[in-house]
Formats: structure tokens, C-alpha cells, sequence
């Protein structure tokens, strides 16, 4: 099954997709298998990370951005290479499995849509099998 999301996103900053995910898989019927989550956007991505402390969305976003500074070297006419060079450390896609119907999550975990060009309108997709 596969499942296509729209979110709006802010210029920058960690959507959390946790429920909409178990939604997809629940909707799904899927017992045993697998759950991919993937961005179709080359300045976003998605990642797994701590959903319990709101202070680890700022760290991370917080360490990306120091890690890629917006600096005025990149040559990328469209100025948002930064954002090109974090979505490409974050990822495109992470994979879940599915056991008994339910994702395997650890219980901190989350799924979160990681934006670095926005605002925008975003597609992300689920696909469980």
C-alpha cells in the first residue's frame, strides 16, 4: 500500500509524522513487513529521532546548521545550498519494520520530516508492505 502526505512546512524545522505513519500502517492491514517513509525533495528529508524532549528537535537543527553554514561561497545560484547539504545528511527515506500489525519503534523514537528550504508545501510518502 502506498500512502502520499502533504504538510506545510516553516523555513526551517522537524514535522513530526509518527502518527500518520502508524495511521498508514493500521490502514494498511500489513501483519509482517516493512514501512518506508520517503521525501521526493532534495532541500528536506526524514529521519528517526527522539520524540520525548522538544530540546532534541532545536539540537539537531541547531547542529546542522553549524555543521553547514549558509555561507555566501556556494556558487548554487539559488542560494540554498546548505539546505542541499543537510537533507543529504539527514536522508530521503528511512525504513520501519512492522510486526503483529505495529511498527517496531523504539519508545523514544519518532519519524520526523526535517525542512531546510521552506516555507513550502511538501509531499511525503508511505509505503507499506
Amino acid at each position: 500500500m502506498l500512502y502520499e502526505f502533504t504538510i506545510n512546512t516553516e523555513r526551517e524545522g522537524m514535522t513530526n509524522l509518527t502518527n500518520q505513519v502508524y495511521e498508514a500502517v493500521r490502514e494498511s492491514g500489513i501483519q509482517d513487513g516493512f514501512c518506508i517513509v520517503y521525501c521526493p525533495h532534495t532541500t528536506a528529508g526524514i529521519t528517526i529521532n527522539e520524540n520525548a524532549d522538544p530540546d532534541v528537535v532545536h539540537d539537531v537543527l541547531l547542529g546542522l546548521s553549524r555543521a553547514f553554514p549558509d555561507t555566501g561561497d556556494f556558487l548554487h545560484a539559488e542560494g540554498n545550498s546548505a539546505a542541499h547539504l543537510k537533507s543529504s545528511c539527514i536522508g530521503s527515506s528511512v525504513t520501519l519494520l512492522v510486526q503483529n500489525g505495529e511498527l517496531l519503534m523504539g519508545r523514544w523514537q519518532g519519524v520526523y520530516f526535517c525542512e531546510f528550504d521552506g516555507p513550502r508545501k511538501r509531499t511525503f510518502f508511505v509505503k507499506v508492505h
